[in-house]
This record gives structure tokens, sequence and C-alpha cells, in this order.
């Protein structure tokens, strides 16, 4: 009779506002305080989820190492070095036979608008503007970065893109594809056009000015949402059962992931029960085949009014809100990263089943948060991008 086998992550790395280091982050997320800055986009100042000055100039360094590196853009540096920190906290001595998937939602953004303004004004471009401005060097550069010569892919899902590259990782791992993956996703849309295309929406926080500019479930039912910036890279392995009880923190078993679909009623697509949300987190829960409950849940939970009223009603159509998991979200410290918000609460969860700590909202909510348990083993990620998708994950702390 075979053994069982897991997907565990073994490592991981990530930059955002929250950190740039897992001690960093780890503080950061303690402390429990926004990271918000004001920036001025097309005349006007708004909230922005940033990077730090120090990560700042950990990125100006690394684009420093090789003349290639100088004209990438800020995406793939962002993916670049948290994919070092994945694969130095697994231990990943050879990287030759590494598979690697990092997602973007929107790529290499800065560098687009960039020469896009410049094709404007001059009518011509450089040479490098088509490589460096395609999605699929941002996992290229990983992959080059990282002397692997394995399967190399690059993805957008919009906001579903984080779960979507560690579904990948599942698929190869489980088929024997791939022995060791990597798998996450990055983003750098602090840009003027994005930030307009985002206020035209009509969702955009004009709270900056106030401690929590965004708020998920927020009790004024207003929009609060903030655009974030950063990256968040998994490594991730096939473990035998009988071979976890030797698996050094902070090994988490990646039990499941789920998706959902419904057609487009917005121009968001997002239905008013959330159809999609449910039919992921339905689909996850079903494939992990464990009984066990779920501890915490970390919502997409964008701060947009629309947006955190439909995954709410779908949550509470599956759980019931007697026996509702308590449940978070990271876009009140970082804001949505788009592509990267799902790796960047993966990160989270990650973080929450070492310090098990729960988090939660300090500002007024119109939902219950439901009840804080003595231990959090299991964790429900969610998102949902444009286009009427959704995915869901869930992970599991070890000792089982």
């Amino acid at each position: 009779m075979s053994q069982k086998e897991h997907i565990i992550i073994r490592g991981y790395g990530a930059i955002s506002p929250m950190g740039h280091t897992h001690a960093t982050v780890a503080a950061s997320f303690g402390l429990g305080q926004p990271t918000f800055q004001a920036r001025t986009f097309n005349g006007v100042e708004v909230p922005v989820g940033a990077l730090s000055a120090e990560a700042d100039a950990l990125l100006a360094q690394l684009a420093t190492e090789k003349k290639a590196y100088q004209s990438l853009d800020r995406t793939v540096l962002m993916a670049m070095y948290a994919s070092r920190q994945a694969v130095n906290q697994a231990g990943w001595e050879q990287q030759h036979d590494l598979a690697v998937n990092i997602g973007s939602s929107r790529g290499a953004t800065g560098l687009f608008e960039k020469y896009v303004l410049e094709f404007h004004q001059t009518g011509v471009v450089p040479v490098q503007t088509s490589p460096v401005t395609t999605l699929g060097n941002i996992s290229s550069w990983v992959a080059q970065d990282l002397g692997s010569a394995g399967a190399t892919m690059s993805h957008s899902v919009t906001c579903s893109t984080g779960i979507q590259a560690i579904a990948n990782a599942f698929a190869w791992l489980t088929s024997g594809m791939a022995s060791k993956f990597l798998a996450g996703a990055a983003e750098a849309p602090l840009t003027p056009f994005t930030i307009a295309q985002m206020k035209a929406i009509g969702i955009y926080s004009t709270d900056g000015s106030g401690p929590y500019p965004c708020r998920p479930h927020n009790a004024e039912k207003k929009n609060t949402f903030v655009l974030g910036e950063g990256a968040a890279v998994f490594a991730l392995e096939k473990v035998k059962e009988a071979d976890l009880q030797h698996a050094a923190a902070p090994a988490v078993v990646l039990e499941s992931v789920g998706f959902g679909f419904e057609a487009i009623n917005s121009k968001t697509g997002i239905s008013r029960d959330g159809a999609h949300f449910k039919m992921a987190v339905q689909d996850a829960l079903q494939k992990s085949g464990n009984p066990e409950p779920i501890d915490l849940i970390i919502m997409h939970a964008p701060g947009t009014v629309a947006g955190d009223a439909a995954e709410w009603q779908a949550i509470l159509s599956i759980f019931g809100e007697e026996s509702m998991p308590a449940f978070t979200s990271t876009k009140w410290l970082v804001g949505h990263t788009f592509g990267a918000s799902a790796c960047l609460s993966l990160e989270y969860a990650l973080t929450v089943l070492q310090e098990q700590a729960l988090p939660t909202f300090p500002f007024p909510t119109r939902v219950t948060a439901g009840k804080a348990p003595k231990q959090i083993k299991r964790i429900l990620i969610t998102a949902a991008g444009f286009g009427g998708n959704a995915a869901a994950m869930i992970v599991r702390k070890l000792p089982f």
C-alpha cells in the first residue's frame, strides 16, 4: 500500500509594505498598524501601500548586480527578491530542475506606462521595450537569476492570480511533472494610469487622512479601496506523510485549492450573492477531504461595498452565522496588491500559524467576526478577480 503524500510549503519570501524579511513582516503583523503613505498622482494626493525606503534601497541594490537587471520593471525585481528568500529558506542548494510560476495581474506596469508616454512624446521607444514589458519576463528573469532550467511560466487571472500560481504548483507536484516548484505573484501598480483606472470605477478611498484609509466590511458601507504593491513567493514540494514529522518549520501543508466562476453581470463581475466565491470555497473544502473546522478565513475583502458584501454572503451561506470562523483581510494593512494579494494573504496565514496570534479589524464593521479559536490550525484564503473568477486554498499547520 502506497504512502499518502502531501504538498508542503518548504519556504517562502516576500517584500511588501509590511516588510522585506520574515522578522520585519512578523513584527509588522504583530503591531497591526496600516503601512499606507500619501502620494500624489495626477495632481491629487491619495493613500497607497508602498514599500519602505529601506526596501526600495534593497531593490535598487539588486538592480545593480548585473547590467541586464537595470532595465527590469519593479515587478520583476520584487519577484526576484522574494524568490531568493524562498529558495534560501527552503534550503534548495540545487535549483537546476526548479519549476517557476510567478503571476501578475498587470505585469510590468511602470515600464509599460513609461514607454507608452515616451512613444507619444517622441514616436519611438527603446529597443528593450518589448522584452521587458511582456508578462512572461517575470518568471523568466526569476529562473535566470536562480540558474534554473526547468519549466517557466507566467500568467494573469486578475486578482486570483496568486492562488492560480499555487494551484499550478499543486498540480505539477502531485502529477510528478516537477519535484520542486517556486510559485507566487508580484505586482507594482502604483502608477498614475493605474490609480486613475481605480478611481474611474469609483472605489478608491477618500479617507487618506484617517488612521484606516482601507476598511474592509466597514460599518459605514463605504468604498475604501487602497492600492498597494508587493510580491510573495513560495517553495513547494511533495512529501510522504511518514516524512512530515521530520519537516522543519515553517513547513505547512497545502491541503487543497478550489475554483469558482460565474457569468459577468457587472463591470467587475461580482454578483450580490458572490456565487463564484461560494463555488471556490466549497470546491476547496470538498477537495481537502478534511472534516476538521476552519479556524480562520483570510478574506479577499478589498474594502469595496459590493465586493465585501458579496464575499460575506457567500461565506455566510456555507458556514452559517453560528459556526462562522474568525476572519480578517490583509487589505487594511497593505492595500490591494491585485495579482499578488492572495500570495500576501498566504504569507499572512503562515505568520499567523507560526505566531498563533489572531488578527482582528480595529475599526467598526458591519459583520460579526466569528469566534476566536483556542488554537489556529487550518486557514482558508479567498480571492476573486475581474471576469467572474474566484479561487480559494486551505493550509494546515504541522503537526497534524
